[in-house]
């Protein structure tokens, strides 16, 4: 079951480590679909636990420019669908993980991932240059850890994510919370059945521990609430699975925590 480890390590890029050494790769596959701005916006708001969704700003994908702010919040938190990732080592089409952040997460989090997100929709970058362009900008101070501890909300009932074995729908709601320049050997951590157990996600080989600033500590919704995060999210997944027919899921699968491996 090692396939699932890179899936867990998504949502800042932790899902498919490349090569340093790498050959640059070819721009072909950068085009993106673009989903309707209330699936979208609806997706993107269930990574939020229902009580911040009214208040927090969400931001939708237009696949030709990037990011855009379709609704200015009051409560600090945004959300939005990651479709790219800095560590691929090839341009994906139905990669999609809701992913939120709190007010201090806000300020950093968001710019890398919008940086990467116009440098794809121009069509003129390889995923090395963007890999490389992300940690020069580590590297030299542009990209900075958030100011104080906070959390990421990734409760949607559905991410399509690549692994090592292909692309998979990984029905794992979970808490994120900062942990830059940390790893399991810190916290005492690491995976165990359910990732009930915290445990440290990270962009393996790409930074050394004095740049890791994208490390999280993550940990799994319990079952009970998983169960009603996907009860409370039928609609969406219908709509999804409508929308988009990889996006359906059979409840009785949903219902399991795959190990991250």
């Amino acid at each position: 079951m090692k396939k699932f480890k890179r899936s867990i390590q998504f949502v800042i890029g932790w899902m498919i480590i490349c090569d340093a050494a790498s050959i640059a790769q070819p721009t072909q596959g950068w085009q993106l679909d673009k989903m309707p701005d209330s699936l979208e916006f609806q997706y993107a708001l269930s990574a939020l636990p229902p009580h911040l969704r009214n208040g927090a700003t969400v931001y939708l994908l237009d696949p030709e420019k990037g990011y855009y702010m379709a609704r200015q919040g009051t409560n600090g938190f945004s959300t939005f669908i990651n479709r790219t990732e800095f560590e691929w080592t090839a341009f994906i089409q139905d990669s999609y993980a809701a992913i939120s952040y709190d007010s201090a997460g806000s300020i950093v989090y968001l710019q890398p991932y919008f940086d990467v997100a116009a440098m794809r929709a121009t069509g003129k970058y390889t995923l090395k240059q963007i890999r490389d362009t992300v940690v020069q900008r580590v590297k030299n101070g542009t990209y900075k850890p958030a100011s104080r501890v906070g959390i990421s909300y990734m409760l949607s009932p559905i991410r399509r994510v690549p692994t090592e074995g292909g692309i998979i729908n990984m029905v794992m709601p979970h808490y994120m919370f900062y942990a830059p320049y940390l790893d399991n050997n810190d916290i005492g951590g690491g995976w165990v059945t359910g990732g009930y157990q915290p445990f440290v996600v990270n962009n393996g080989t790409i930074f050394d521990k004095a740049h890791s600033i994208f490390n999280y500590i993550i940990i799994a919704a319990g079952e009970t609430e998983k169960a009603k995060i996907i009860q409370e999210n039928q609609d969406l997944l219908e709509r999804l699975a409508a929308y988009k027919s990889y996006f359906k899921i059979e409840t009785s699968m949903a219902l399991e925590h795959h190990h991250p491996d």
